[in-house]
């Protein structure tokens, strides 16, 4: 099988001795019959372009290494191609592997393809900043508190200390006003200062926040959380870390397939999407049904 590896050299894992790792990984490939491309990204959001031109040229398997940005980038480029995909994770929270359980190990998950079996599934698409800007995405979209930290999330300290750069940003909100946002979703209308729009339970690697919902699912569990100020999170955050967060006054779970949600005036709200910066609100986000087959346990 003509296979190419799409790794991005800035994750996490290849920040030292990255290209041993990937050769490593190369090898493991061709041992179990793959015919190895191995194509590093040139910087952000060019996995997805590397995908769709091996995709054109008959490429039959791609590999994505690195964190979910760089999945999420891949995947950008086969939505709606029969070519598999199948993640290695090298990135700091490696959400979709920890959903199905492929594990943190790099190499191990190269040594495990064989295992893996083809699932269709469906994704997510959001569109935002009044339509100017398309994106889909495997595992979540966040609007409002979490895309703010994601947007403001230090780069270099990210590099160096991974989600530790996460909290940093998130202290940095600490006693603050938040925007309110007005989401539409099958008709009923709710105010949220934060909504996560997932297809997984896991959420940064550690915790869950929507727990009734799995990467093979045709509908959203979106999650809606409630306060004018920041100070209202430390309630929610112990309630995520004690699995007690549904039924909490001021957080609403409901499933959609589609919803609405816009921003008030004079205030800038974000969108991120499996973990990155997507926009910004008005958005409109919906299921893409069919999308993309992925390889999994």
């Amino acid at each position: 099988m003509n296979t190419v590896l799409i790794y991005n050299p800035r994750a996490g894992k290849f920040r030292y001795g990255g290209k041993e790792l990937i050769r490593r990984a190369a090898e493991i490939l061709a041992q179990a019959g793959h015919d190895v491309i191995v194509a590093p990204t040139t910087g952000p959001r060019t996995a997805g372009a590397i995908a769709r031109e091996h995709i054109a040229r008959g490429a039959g398997l791609i590999v994505a290494a690195g964190g979910d940005g760089t999945i999420n980038e891949a995947a950008e480029g086969m939505v709606h191609s029969a070519v598999p995909l199948v993640i290695l994770p090298a990135g700091t929270a490696n959400v979709l592997a920890t959903e199905m359980k492929l594990g943190s190990n790099f190499l191990r998950a190269a040594g495990r393809l064989g295992e893996l079996r083809p699932r269709r599934i469906s994704i997510g698409q959001v569109t935002c900043d009044g339509g100017r800007i398309a994106r889909h995405f495997l595992l979540m979209a966040g609007v409002g508190l979490d895309a703010h930290i994601v947007y403001h999330v230090s780069a270099g300290l990210k590099a160096y200390t991974g989600k530790f750069a996460y909290w940093v940003a998130g202290c940095s909100l600490l006693g603050r006003r938040l925007p309110q946002i007005q989401a539409e979703i099958e008709g009923q209308k709710r105010e949220c200062s934060f909504a996560l729009v997932s297809k997984v339970r896991n959420y940064g690697g550690d915790f869950e926040i929507a727990r009734h919902v799995t990467i093979f699912d045709d509908r959203f569990e979106i999650v809606l959380f409630q306060g004018r100020t920041s100070l209202r999170y430390i309630k929610y955050f112990l309630g995520m870390v004690l699995r007690r967060l549904e039924g909490m006054n001021g957080v609403t779970v409901l499933r959609g397939d589609h919803l609405r949600l816009s921003h008030p005036t004079g205030r800038r709200v974000y969108v991120q999407i499996d973990g990155e910066f997507a926009g910004h609100l008005p958005a409109e986000i919906r299921i893409i049904p069919d999308a993309l087959t992925l390889l999994v346990p």
